[in-house]
């Protein structure tokens, strides 16, 4: 039997395989590119970048699914950010292996000699960490065993998206448009929490 939620909103019903569709396809785009050879004269660094933007993007989406729901008063917002935030993991994931496999060919010294010397790297894997932590952290199970500790835990989310956008501006180095983009809408996210924070105590 459906709910009477379900009955007034039959689309809530779609919602969820629609997301999940959609976010599957950029990654579809980026094996067609594949296929096509269409990834420029450096195919790995092109890859490396793309799936660190689609991370970077993923990321930003997520982050301004609350501010959505707070703003327009549709729950359907939050309902999906579970499946963003992983999704947000998945190209994070995608990104480190195209970083491992096609950059340094799973030459473990030389990735471990990067992580640690190259302060960009070390920003780049310490959000990869805390991605899997909030991953790892977020079914409903680990919502209700954590208590209190989950959301001091995924409130990580935050410096895990500023290391994300100095990782990006650091690679690009001269083209850093993208990465003031990305930057100044995580600025733009960052400053509306503290803006509810306050005014809701003031």
């Amino acid at each position: 039997m459906t709910s009477a939620a379900s009955r007034a909103r039959p689309g809530l019903a779609l919602l969820k395989p629609a997301v999940f569709s959609a976010s599957l396809l950029p990654l579809g785009w980026l094996v067609w590119r594949i296929a096509a050879n269409d990834l420029g004269p450096d195919p790995a660094q092109e890859l490396a970048i793309a799936t660190g933007e689609w991370t970077l993007r993923f990321l930003l989406i997520t982050l301004s699914l609350t501010p959505l729901r707070q703003l327009s008063g549709r729950p359907e917002f939050v309902r999906v950010r579970r499946m963003v935030g992983l999704f947000t993991l998945f190209y994070a994931a995608i990104h480190f292996f195209v970083w491992m496999s096609l950059l340094l060919a799973f030459r473990w010294f030389a990735i471990g000699e990067e992580l640690v010397e190259r302060p960009f790297i070390s920003m780049g894997f310490a959000s990869l960490l805390i991605l899997i932590a909030l991953g790892i952290t977020s079914p409903r199970a680990m919502v209700r065993r954590m208590g209190k500790n989950w959301k001091r835990l995924h409130r990580l989310i935050y410096p895990a998206a500023i290391f994300g956008v100095i990782h990006l501006a650091w690679i690009l180095r001269t083209d850093l448009g993208e990465a003031v983009l990305y930057g100044s809408i995580l600025a733009l996210l960052l400053g509306y929490r503290l803006w509810r924070r306050f005014t809701r105590s003031a």
